[in-house]
């Protein structure tokens, strides 16, 4: 791992070595390299791990090139399934992420929170932030919250509304219903 990230010194040290002579050690000594690890990675520039990255990533190229609705999830089952590769989520991620493969569909997100593009009515902003009262019944706040839970194998949603009372904090009202 040590080597792959000192690619650039190496590379650096070679090409000063070749064109201008300087010394090995002494330009190791600089780059805070030890030496044998720079003669190592000349003899073999690319370690064991990364030629099987490279190997992998070739093939996950093919599955990619065939299904381009595949994401790297998809094409890690398909290389195990159909190709004998076998491999954990993150290694086909870091593979894909470097020869940018990634599926052209894309899930909008389902959330609840995010409002509307063209909302039917908008509140006024009666409180402009000032969330403090002086005395009780004087501001009070609401809210819908949604609730799932299972009857067997059905999903049912359940809503809680409640009013809030900002003098004291203290809930006035609440109503529970389907």
């Amino acid at each position: 791992m040590a080597e792959i990230r000192k690619q650039a010194e190496y590379e650096t040290i070679k090409q000063l070595h070749t064109e201008k002579g300087y010394p090995v050690q002494a330009m190791c000594e600089i780059l805070h390299v030890t030496r044998s690890a720079y003669y190592r990675w000349l003899k073999q520039p690319h370690s064991p791990r990364e030629i099987r990255n490279n190997q992998i990533a070739e093939v996950a190229k093919q599955i990619y090139e065939e299904h381009d609705d595949m994401g790297y999830r998809r094409i890690r089952d398909e290389l195990e399934g159909n190709h004998g590769i076998i491999i954990s989520d993150n290694r086909a991620l870091r593979i894909c992420r470097s020869q940018q493969i990634q599926s052209r569909i894309k899930h909008r997100a389902n959330s609840i929170t995010k409002g509307a593009q063209n909302p039917y009515h908008i509140a006024e902003n009666h409180l402009n932030r000032n969330f403090r009262a002086d005395a009780p019944n004087e501001k009070w706040l609401t809210d819908v919250t949604e609730f799932k839970y299972y009857e067997g194998p059905e999903i049912k949603k359940v809503y809680l509304s409640a009013i809030l009372d900002l003098y004291d904090r203290r809930i006035v009202a609440y109503i529970i219903s389907d």
